[in-house]
């Protein structure tokens, strides 16, 4: 029951209390209760946005926002807010306006909003924009941590390793507890080969630091090697517990994915050095999550058929419908792809990992990438 006492301030304090608490839809009540009584509440109605856009309602998120712009069409947060909501309906020249209209209105300093709308872009695969947006940050802030990380990993995503590694480094010089760049640091290293240094960084990071299994089984494996121990060795045993309570967080169906994707094909499970293959790089950094698998593509085949998922994602939905397949691994069904492929258009398609693979099959003419 609404409490007629409460002014619309104190509705949006309590609503923002439970948001950080990530308490969304008790969020949505109290709003819902604060908006029946005061229904031009501008705040009330940007808050609603936001928790909307939390719980991925994003049709609902978006008339939040477009009316608390029509009440006040300066404000930054709504239009931080609908721009999010923008990228999520693929309509990116809207968002990057209303991103720019923040800029307009001079918020190109403002450290919170900045880093949203760059990690907004992030999320969204748009790295070159969302690299412009922490670069703005990191001018203003030098100082900042979380904006040389971010920097850092946008320019990673560009494939700027040399700088991305440096901003890394940077961000951890200015908070040496920032568990996300040092993890991301370790992930680039060793992705670059350099494993003394990756472990160095690893070893830095406490189990509890780790929010997907990638980084797990490559410390177990480069403890094993380095330091020879043994799979039982007392020094494994709190990153081997990490694992399966990573796992258990998995939704079913992430599951199975990754299942399938650590597996050889005669069955074995594949070296930890090669789990990279099905996407090698963090995907959970904090502020950009996007989904626990890493980012939402969509492909259309020759025949009209459409995919969308991650990139071992529609791989393993290319290979359930394709007729011709007669069953197998998943790393079998790329190779006889790739065959198939080469035949007809003589294009090789790559099989290293799934984006390389679907990014052949759309270069030999087969298939269009659409997101």
């Amino acid at each position: 029951m609404s409490d007629p006492f409460l002014g619309s301030d104190e509705y949006g304090e309590r609503a923002h209390r439970l948001y950080s608490e990530g308490r969304y839809d008790e969020t949505v009540e109290v709003l819902r209760e604060g908006l029946d009584l005061f229904p031009y509440a501008v705040d009330l109605k940007i808050g609603m946005g936001y928790a909307r856009l939390a719980r991925e309602e994003y049709a609902w998120a978006r008339p939040c926002f477009e009316q608390a712009l029509e009440l006040e069409p300066r404000n930054e947060d709504a239009l931080a807010g609908l721009g999010e909501t923008l990228l999520k309906f693929g309509e990116r020249n809207g968002a990057l306006e209303c991103f720019e209209t923040i800029l307009a209105l001079g918020f190109n300093e403002d450290h919170d909003l900045m880093l949203q709308l760059g990690r907004a872009l992030f999320r969204e695969g748009l790295f070159d924009q969302a690299r412009h947006y922490f670069s703005l940050v990191v001018q203003a802030h030098p100082d900042s941590s979380d904006a040389s990380a971010c920097f850092g990993y946008a320019l990673h995503r560009l494939r700027d390793d040399v700088a991305a590694v440096a901003w890394l480094q940077r961000a951890l010089e200015l908070d040496n507890s920032h568990a996300e760049a040092r993890i991301y640091l370790g992930n680039v290293l060793y992705d670059r080969g350099e494993y003394d240094a990756a472990l160095l960084q690893y070893d830095r990071t406490d189990a509890g630091d780790h929010t997907e299994d990638l980084a797990v089984w490559r410390i177990i494996e480069l403890k094993k090697s380095m330091y020879r121990l043994d799979s039982d060795d007392p020094e494994l045993r709190p990153w081997i517990q990490c694992l399966h309570e990573l796992a258990r967080e998995l939704e079913p169906e992430d599951r199975i994915i990754g299942e399938v994707e650590a597996l050889l094909p005669d069955g074995s499970l594949r070296d930890p050095r090669q789990l990279d293959l099905f996407g090698t790089m963090l995907s959970d950094v904090q502020g950009m999550r996007r989904r626990p698998a890493g980012e939402i593509h969509r492909v259309t085949l020759q025949n009209g058929l459409s995919y969308a998922g991650t990139w071992a994602e529609i791989v393993l939905q290319m290979l359930r419908d394709d007729q011709e397949w007669p069953g197998g691994s998943v790393a079998n069904y790329m190779e006889d792809v790739s065959r198939r492929s080469t035949v007809m258009t003589g294009v090789v398609v790559p099989v290293s990992d799934p984006e390389s693979f679907v990014r052949g099959i759309e270069a030999a003419g087969l298939l269009t990438i659409t997101r």
